[in-house]
């Protein structure tokens, strides 16, 4: 009898634990929108959100009030820090569209600027365009890792981060800039 019935306390005990769950997951719907955002905002095709928020329901919510871990999505990309590199990528968008409308510069598939063919260029104007591409690229990587720290996504969630925003700034370019498909083959929008 005590063994039936310890027995059924053990199932009991795994058939509750097997029903909550907590669901960790990586927003990439939440991400995506905020980058749609920030690119939109640095190439003055829109104003910037300062947070999103998304409030999913789930019939744990609904039956036991668990709430998943995912429940309360804010990707914040309103902090200062995230404002202030926002701003340098923005300050500098007027100069590196030159170089995108002449083809000397492209958007590749991992979320940076890339040069694609600067031979029409003279010397000064590589020299710029390559002084343009490593500030646009360094100010890129702050802004994904900070996107990151900030919404406790952790540093692992990084390459995401950068896949999603290489999406935003592919899509987002203008007919006849240079961009790199997933493959990783070059074509004007």
């Amino acid at each position: 009898m005590k063994k039936t019935l310890r027995v059924i306390s053990y199932i009991t005990a795994l058939f509750i634990i097997a029903c909550v769950t907590v669901n960790v997951y990586f927003p990439a719907t939440e991400v995506q929108k905020a980058a749609d955002r920030i690119v939109d905002d640095i190439r003055n095709k829109g104003d910037q959100a300062p947070a999103l928020k998304t409030e999913p329901t789930s019939r744990l919510d609904l039956i036991f009030g668990v709430r998943p871990a995912y429940a309360d999505v804010n990707i914040d990309i309103s902090t200062p820090v995230i404002r202030g590199i926002k701003e340098s990528i923005k300050n500098r968008f007027p100069q590196l569209k030159t170089f995108y409308d002449k083809g000397a510069v492209g958007e590749n598939n991992n979320g940076f600027v890339e040069a694609k063919d600067t031979a029409g260029l003279n010397l000064q104007e590589r020299s710029l365009v390559n002084k343009l591409i490593e500030q646009e690229n360094k100010d890129r990587t702050a802004l994904y890792s900070e996107i990151a720290n900030v919404n406790k996504l952790g540093p692992e969630s990084v390459p995401q981060i950068k896949k999603i925003f290489a999406n935003s700034w592919r899509e987002k370019s203008q007919s006849g800039w240079w961009i790199q498909n997933d493959a990783g083959s070059w074509a004007k929008k």
